[in-house]
């Protein structure tokens, strides 16, 4: 492999944004050496020439030119290039980073749009580094912000500055939160995952780990919560309870009824007014 790298030697600040640790830019040869690795920090590999195929513990997919590929720290990888389309490509290291986008903790992303601009900035950086004049590194963290907030706008980026704890935390918080005050409305895994910008997948994971319960399954507890009460206190017939609340059907409430009371919601209606009538 032919490679160029070079390393940032700044202190990085506890708690502060993605820092750039080093740029590099490889080219296929003879000597490749082709082995699953990782790395402290998260690797952004933009594909600038020829073809291959990056590699995964679960996974192994196809690359080109405009294509790019974000890892999180110690997530294994390998590139693997195609002997007669040599591959080239330009590696960015970055601390306290990681893409949200799946639980595998990598994403490939097809950059149609705005990939001249950031090969601008990778040459830049490339330049700085290699000539490292005074205020080169200072050049190099801010030509990494610009390229952070360029990719972020890709859908399947989801690059988050914070630990995955952290974010995870704080976008489950406000997705429980909105479920509470939008329980009626219909809303779906897609939408919350949107709100939360965080693959759905993801999200689900991450929500199930932190209150026990799948975002959908919250969803309908605190529908049939409220469906307790308009059957105790009103005389609305069990379709409108199921339309008010976001039910897509009757059968669906009362399926969904069922599964959390364990009885229909008729059967629950009959035997809180018997118990009413009696303490009456």
């Amino acid at each position: 492999m032919s490679q160029r790298q070079y390393a940032f030697h700044r202190e990085a600040a506890p708690g502060g944004p993605p820092r750039l640790a080093y740029v590099s830019r490889a080219q296929y040869s003879s000597e490749w050496n082709s082995s699953l690795h990782t790395h402290g920090c998260a690797e952004l590999f933009f594909i600038t020439g020829g073809h291959g195929r990056f590699r995964t513990r679960q996974e192994e997919f196809p690359v080109a030119i405009h294509d790019a590929v974000i890892v999180n720290a110690n997530v294994p990888h390998t590139e693997v290039s195609q002997l007669d389309s040599p591959l080239e490509y330009t590696v960015l290291g970055v601390e306290r980073l990681e893409t949200m986008a799946g639980a595998e903790g990598y994403a490939l992303l097809h950059l149609h749009t705005g990939w001249e601009e950031l090969m601008g900035c990778l040459r830049l950086m490339l330049q700085e580094a290699e000539e490292a004049l005074p205020g080169y590194e200072r050049v190099c963290q801010d030509l990494l912000e610009v390229v952070l907030v360029r990719l972020n706008r890709q859908r399947d980026a989801a690059l988050s500055g914070e630990s995955s704890d952290a974010r995870s935390s704080r976008e489950c918080g406000l997705v429980r939160r909105y479920i509470d005050n939008h329980f009626k409305e219909n809303l779906s895994l897609d939408q919350l995952a949107q709100l939360a910008h965080l693959n759905k997948y993801y999200l689900a994971h991450a929500f199930r780990r932190q209150f026990g319960v799948s975002p959908i399954n919250y969803l309908i507890s605190r529908r049939i919560e409220e469906s307790r009460f308009l059957l105790r206190e009103t005389d609305h017939t069990l379709s409108l309870i199921a339309q008010i609340l976001g039910f897509s059907s009757l059968s669906y409430f009362s399926q969904c009824f069922r599964r959390v009371e364990g009885v229909s919601p008729m059967e629950y209606r009959r035997l809180h007014r018997k118990k009413s009538g009696e303490v009456d």
